[in-house]
């Protein structure tokens, strides 16, 4: 703080010009200061202007930063789902066909040859289902073979450990709250299909006027049951990843809300505030010019003592 002197009968050491010289320094430092923030928009450009508000600021910045990332995963999480769901919906489809086919085949109307035109056409949509599962990929994986399993990461807890979300398409899945505890949708490689024992589709390219196989009056009532049981598992496995879905959308949602917020905390704390900032600039150019005004005066004080010597 400076201090105003009494004597100012001394021309050695000017007291006044030194100090006006020290006020002219502070504020043009200030001025400095103030035209920074002015022309950044931010009030603390370095950890000096604000050591605390440095640190939260920087947190909150990296926070974003993970955030923003993590929105991007969910994202592509929330695609998984939503492409296996179309996938599955295909599937179940082309089951529907499969047993409307065979309800028809089961009318007492139907000679032989229709059987097997019916069961050579439900054997194109089962080839069809297969070419659905092996063509459903999502970021070079297989999604419907039973063997996709991956934890997408959705944000960190206060100590930074990762939070994840699972996406379980496995076979085994219990979620999915099939009977038999495993479904498998290869049309053409199991013989237990959609989670029914004993489904086993390739059954009907074997079907000829000779051998009806399933389409034999005695079986094709167990045919049609287990087709209906395999719709319900495809239509569980959808539902679960509907719920997924909803759950995704929703992480992205308060992602998204997160991120306004930690912006317009982050702004509170590093922004300047501009009117403030104005007012201070000006405040601070006035004391400029008063300070140079008071230095110009201070160094001409000594040259009324040099008359005392000349007289």
């Amino acid at each position: 703080m400076p201090f105003s002197t009494g004597s100012n009968a001394r021309i050695r050491t000017n007291l006044a010009s030194e100090l006006a010289y020290n006020a002219l320094s502070m504020a043009g430092r200030e001025v400095t200061t103030n035209q920074l923030r002015l022309s950044t928009g931010k009030r603390i450009n370095n950890a000096a202007d604000d050591v605390a508000g440095y640190i939260t600021s920087r947190a909150l910045i990296a926070r974003n930063t993970t955030i923003k990332q993590s929105i991007n995963i969910v994202g592509d999480a929330n695609n998984v789902a939503n492409i296996s769901m179309d996938a599955l919906e295909s599937v179940n489809e082309m089951l529907t066909i499969i047993k409307e086919n065979t309800a028809t085949a089961s009318s007492g109307v139907m000679g032989t040859d229709e059987k097997v035109a019916l069961a050579k056409a439900s054997f194109r949509m089962i080839q069809q289902i297969q070419t659905i599962v092996d063509s459903t990929v999502f970021g070079g994986r297989q999604l419907l073979d039973g063997n996709y399993d991956a934890n997408f990461f959705v944000g960190t807890n206060a100590v930074h450990d990762l939070i994840t979300i699972n996406l379980d398409l496995t076979s085994d899945n219990n979620d999915f709250n099939v009977t038999s505890g495993n479904i498998d949708l290869n049309a053409l490689g199991v013989t237990s299909f959609g989670g029914v024992t004993n489904l086993d589709l390739k059954a009907y390219n074997n079907i000829t006027s000779d051998d009806l196989g399933i389409f034999d009056n005695d079986v094709i009532g167990v045919t049609l049951k287990s087709l209906a049981d395999a719709i319900d598992n495809v239509n569980k496995v959808a539902a679960y990843l509907g719920g997924m879905s909803n759950r995704l959308t929703s992480q992205e949602d308060i992602l998204r809300s997160q991120l306004v917020n930690y912006k317009a905390a982050i702004s509170r704390i590093e922004d300047t505030d501009v009117a403030k900032a104005q007012l201070d600039l000006i405040k601070n150019q006035f004391l400029q010019q008063a300070s140079l005004t008071s230095l110009s005066q201070s160094n001409a004080n000594p040259q009324d003592f040099i008359q005392l010597i000349r007289s």
